[in-house]
């Protein structure tokens, strides 16, 4: 294993074919109805959650008119009933995963879930079973480039929690709330990032071993290949 598997999935999801693509984009779609619906009207000036969303359909390509119609969807423009559903569980080697979903049908997406878990050597838990194990946090990539190498201690005057160097780039997290404010942040000082999401991050990631490794990330690929599965967060460092 890479060791760092969370920005190979951002980069692969950046670069999808063509063939993948309409699944990545149903599922922004529906965070973005939902973030209308939940997180504070149709306006992204206001609608933080709704402005994660569009930052996400602009990080993949996603259409303008595929953003508007989730949008219109939101303000219940259209019969479809969407909300959110979290299910928690365990994986191989007694790994904590948390599973996000956007759903019109919570009974198919629990038994999908369900499934998707027993067939990787898993098990869905009751709900706090393991959310106790991870807090909500912000977290931004940034890859190596030039002008990043004196960020970490910018980034620590400003008031991030937590600065992480990987082989690849920076991992930041910060307060859910600053999450916005850091990412404006790095940006004006002509920094791109990669990612910038809200997460469950564990309060202390495991090691397992190799074996164990794959088997987990099989299963975190399973279910990220769920139509209503639009997050999925675990406690091994993989």
């Amino acid at each position: 294993m890479s060791g760092h598997s969370k920005w190979n999935t951002i980069k692969r999801a950046k670069t999808i074919t063509d063939a993948r693509k309409g699944k990545a984009f149903t599922k922004i779609a529906k965070n973005i109805t939902v973030a209308v619906r939940t997180g504070g009207g149709a306006d992204p000036t206001f609608n933080f959650q709704l402005r994660m969303a569009m930052d996400k359909a602009k990080e993949v390509g996603m259409p303008k008119e595929n953003v508007e119609r989730a949008i219109a969807r939101g303000k219940g423009e259209g019969k479809e009933s969407i909300q959110q559903a979290t299910y928690e569980g365990y994986g191989p080697a007694g790994s904590a995963l948390i599973v996000e979903t956007v759903t019109d049908n919570t009974n198919r997406t629990l038994q999908s879930v369900r499934n998707i878990f027993t067939k990787n050597n898993g098990r869905l838990g009751e709900q706090g079973s393991v959310a106790w194990m991870f807090e909500s946090k912000g977290q931004i990539l940034v890859e190596k480039q030039k002008g990043a190498e004196d960020l970490p201690l910018e980034l620590i005057d400003q008031g991030v929690e937590d600065v992480k160097e990987t082989p690849e780039g920076l991992e930041i997290y910060t307060l859910p709330m600053d999450l916005e404010k850091t990412k404006k942040f790095i940006e004006a000082k002509g920094i791109k990032t990669l990612s910038s999401e809200l997460i469950m991050r564990p309060q202390q990631s495991v090691e397992v071993a190799l074996d164990d490794a794959i088997k987990i990330q099989t299963l975190l690929d399973a279910l990220n290949e769920d139509d209503d599965v639009v997050a999925v967060h675990s406690n091994v460092n993989l």
